[in-house]
């Protein structure tokens, strides 16, 4: 996979000093699932030789190598690559300390998850352990009165774990339809009431992203983890404490998966409507 060619100064050269730029991904830096049009990714270029730019999404790295790089390893794109909510973490290229869903929830307490989550049971449980069949949350999906379903319910990810009610497999024009029907009747935001009545004390967070989906993670495991990158930088040789975050994403209210990120006193939060708004609001801030 190629690298980006362009040479930035190193981060404590930029031009504007102690300050990084984290972005969303989904309808913020590319429409959600598509790749970033060339004149975003430019801008981006040009941003980095002033600025610390990196991104954080909920998504794994493969998804956001998809939306962001192409063809081009999207870690040479961004000082700083947050997949997961910063889960896992690039920093210029090198992978940081990663954490694990499983390893913190634990054994027992993840059995419980499990239930409700028989299609992929075989891809975490023992052997002795396959015959499990209760799967309250996939019965809660059939009995949804939706116009349209298709597969990938549940998808597993290193950090968490993300439902879609219409399934993950669905094309770009269902995904718009189903987004529209979703915020007509409230599907994932019952959906989620209906699981925190379930797991009251597993201390989870829910959050609804992009059109289709809503993550489950543990709470504190928000976008606001990817902060512990930014603050721990400052401790590295050659690293740069930074004073002054920018924070930019389109899911910037209560219950979307860029409040806690955007309302964090660390950072400065910018509500973006979609791409060609956070283009805008780029240009207008950094090269007016």
């Amino acid at each position: 996979m190629a690298a980006a060619a362009s040479i930035y100064p190193p981060l404590r050269d930029r031009p504007i000093k102690n300050t990084v730029l984290l972005f969303d991904v989904d309808e913020t830096l590319s429409k959600a699932r598509k790749l970033a049009k060339p004149e975003m990714l430019q801008l981006l270029s040009e941003l980095r030789h002033k600025v610390a730019i990196g991104y954080v999404g909920g998504s794994n790295l493969v998804k956001q190598q998809e939306q962001l790089g192409g063809t081009v390893d999207v870690t040479t794109l961004f000082d700083f690559c947050f997949s997961e909510n910063g889960l896992t973490a690039y920093r210029l290229g090198q992978e940081l300390a990663s954490t694990s869903f499983i390893g913190w929830i634990g054994e027992e307490k993840y059995k419980q998850l499990v239930k409700w989550y028989v299609s992929v049971l075989r891809c975490y449980m023992r052997e002795n352990e396959a015959d499990i069949k209760a799967s309250r949350i996939l019965h809660y999906i059939a009995d949804l009165d939706i116009p349209i379903k298709r597969g990938t319910f549940i998808e597993f990810r290193n950090g968490m774990i993300n439902v879609s009610p219409i399934g993950r497999n669905a094309s770009g024009d269902e995904r718009n339809e189903y987004e529209k029907y979703d915020k007509a009747n409230n599907i994932r935001t019952t959906m989620i009431s209906k699981l925190k009545e379930a797991f009251p004390d597993l201390g989870l967070t829910y959050s609804v992203g992009g059109q289709i989906s809503f993550d489950v993670f543990p709470t504190g495991w928000d976008k606001t983890y990817c902060l512990r990158h930014i603050e721990a930088d400052k401790e590295r040789e050659d690293g740069v404490e930074y004073k002054v975050i920018h924070f930019f994403g389109d899911k910037a209210y209560e219950g979307g998966n860029d409040w806690e990120i955007y309302s964090d006193p660390r950072t400065i939060g910018h509500a973006v409507k979609d791409p060609e708004d956070t283009y805008r609001q780029l240009k207008e801030l950094f090269f007016s």
